[in-house]
């Protein structure tokens, strides 16, 4: 499987890239995502970040909407923009020129440089790589129906993740259309492209398009 973090991720857009290095698949960060952030932020230089309230630390050339909630712990660097009435639950960071939009919620989440969520989406317990957009309404489901744990599919292949909530993974420069629904376990690899309202699980291999019904064809 082309499922580790090397093979989804340039790890040099991220101020989280370090600590994704350690591991051989992203999901397994997200279990200490809330730990890292507490211990990053603490160090971030307080000449470009402002903690704006406890263990919230936005970086001064970030626009964050007076609308706009942020919880506990996160990190919105810098030239970042969380719009008008976006939730960001805690647990969250949000990269260099990322857009948080409008009445987005992020929950447990990791969002690298230029990353774009901006109209109505869900993104919980999920790694969107570089330049990664989710179309309007496009969401994550993190848990599955039936409440089992998440394991991760390809083909014949499977991984067992041990964990109850894990949305998706999305490689560098991966593109998902308007209402979408990327289901628990998805892992979407780079410079990829999936169709407006999809539904999507397993992995999805990169320079592909992810078409109608499920088909998927090579990016010519």
């Amino acid at each position: 499987m082309k499922t580790t973090v090397k093979d989804l991720y340039d790890l040099s857009h991220s101020i989280m890239g370090e600590f994704l290095g350690q591991f051989t698949y992203p999901w397994e960060a997200l279990s200490r995502i809330k730990e890292e952030i507490e211990r990053l932020g603490a160090t971030l230089p307080k000449e470009e970040f402002e903690e704006i309230s406890p263990r919230v630390w936005v970086h001064k050339s970030a626009k964050v909407a007076p609308t706009a909630y942020l919880g506990a712990p996160c990190i919105v660097d810098e030239g970042a923009e969380v719009r008008h009435c976006a939730f960001v639950r805690g647990s969250a960071v949000v990269g260099k020129g990322s857009v948080v939009g409008n009445s987005t919620e992020l929950k447990n989440v990791i969002l690298f440089d230029g990353v774009q969520v901006p109209h109505y989406n869900y993104v919980g317990d999920s790694i969107l790589g570089y330049k990664s957009h989710m179309g309007a309404g496009a969401v994550t489901s993190n848990v599955k129906s039936d409440k089992t744990l998440v394991v991760v599919k390809e083909k014949t292949e499977q991984i067992a993740t041990g964990l109850k909530k894990f949305g998706a993974m999305l490689g560098d420069c991966v593109e998902i259309g308007c209402n979408s629904v990327l289901n628990p376990g998805t892992v979407v690899c780079p410079n990829t492209n999936v169709y407006p309202l999809s539904c999507v699980r397993g992995v999805i291999p990169s320079d592909s398009i992810y078409k109608t019904g499920g088909v998927i064809v090579k990016k010519a």
